[in-house]
C-alpha cells in the first residue's frame, strides 16, 4: 500500500495494532486513491491448546511457535496458549531454515503441523507429527500421525514413546544381569559353593529369562496418558528377584542331581 500506491496508514494504524493484539490478522482494502478498510481474520484457539502446551513444558519439552503472521498477531496468539518462544513472519519456505536453526544450536526437534508448507520442516526436524485431518503431504512426511486434531495426542505420543525406551532399557539390563549371572555358574566357578549348572537346566533358564523380558513388555498394554504406570515400575524389581531366585534354585537343583 505504501511502496506501491504510496498511500498513507496514519489513519488505520491504530486500528491495525488493536486488530493485531487481539491475534487477529488484518489485511488492508484499497483502491488507487485511498483505503477503503480493513478485513481482519483469525484462527481459532482449540480449548485444549493451552493444556497441551502445559504439559509440555512439565515434561521438560521447550515449546516453539513458527507462524507466518505478523509478530503483534503471533504474540497474541501465543500468549494464548502459553508459549514464549515465538518466531514470526516466517516464509512458507523459510520454516525448514528455522528447524536448522534449532538443531544447529544443539536442540532435538520435534516439528508439529498439518499443512504442505509444513513438510519440508517435517522432514528436517528430527522427528515429525502431522496431525490426521491435515494434508497428505504432511501426513506422508511425518513420523508420528496424530489421529486426532488434538495436540494433547501429541503429549501422549512423547509419554508413551519415554515409557517404551525405559522398557527397551530395563530389557537390556534383563539380558545383561541373567549373563553376569547364569555364565560364571554355568562355568562351575561357584562349584566350591555347591552351585552348578546342568545344561538342560542352564537352557530352560535361560527360556525363563525371555519370558521375562516379554512378560515386562507387554506391561506397556498397562499405559494411560497422564498417569503413571506403577506396575510397569515395580515389575522389573519383583521380575529380578523372582526370577534370580529360580536361577538360584536350578543350581542348587543340579547340585542335589550331581550328588
Amino acid at each position: 500500500m505504501t511502496d506501491v500506491l504510496g498511500l498513507t496508514l496514519d489513519k488505520i494504524n491504530r486500528k491495525l495494532e488493536k486488530l493485531e493484539d487481539q491475534g487477529k490478522t488484518a489485511m488492508i482494502l484499497a483502491d488507487k486513491e485511498t483505503v477503503l478498510g480493513v478485513i481482519a481474520v483469525a484462527d481459532t484457539v482449540k480449548a485444549t491448546s493451552r493444556e497441551a502446551v502445559a504439559k509440555l513444558q512439565k515434561l521438560g519439552v521447550e515449546v516453539y511457535m513458527i507462524t507466518g503472521d505478523n509478530v503483534r498477531t503471533a504474540r497474541a496468539i501465543a500468549a494464548q496458549v502459553g508459549i514464549s518462544n515465538i518466531l514470526a513472519e516466517v516464509l512458507p519456505e523459510d520454516k525448514a531454515s528455522e528447524v536448522k536453526k534449532l538443531q544447529a544450536s544443539g536442540k532435538k526437534v520435534a516439528m508439529v503441523g498439518d499443512g504442505i508448507n509444513d513438510a519440508p520442516a517435517l522432514a528436517q526436524a528430527n522427528l515429525g507429527i502431522a496431525m490426521g485431518s491435515g494434508t497428505d503431504v504432511a501426513m506422508e512426511t511425518g513420523g508420528i500421525v496424530i489421529m486426532k486434531d488434538d495436540l494433547n495426542d501429541v503429549v501422549t505420543a512423547l509419554q508413551l514413546s519415554r515409557e517404551t525406551m525405559s522398557k527397551i532399557k530395563q530389557n537390556m539390563f534383563f539380558a545383561l544381569f541373567y549373563n553376569i549371572i547364569g555364565i560364571p555358574v554355568a562355568a562351575r566357578i561357584f562349584v566350591s559353593f555347591g552351585l552348578i549348572l546342568k545344561p538342560e537346566l542352564a537352557g530352560l533358564a535361560m527360556a525363563l529369562s525371555s519370558i521375562s523380558v516379554v512378560s515386562n513388555s507387554l506391561l506397556l498394554k498397562l499405559f494411560k496418558p497422564n498417569k503413571r504406570n506403577y506396575i510397569s515400575m515395580i515389575a522389573p524389581l519383583v521380575m529380578v528377584l523372582i526370577f534370580t531366585g529360580i536361577f538360584f534354585a536350578f543350581a542348587r537343583f543340579s547340585s542335589d542331581m550331581g550328588n
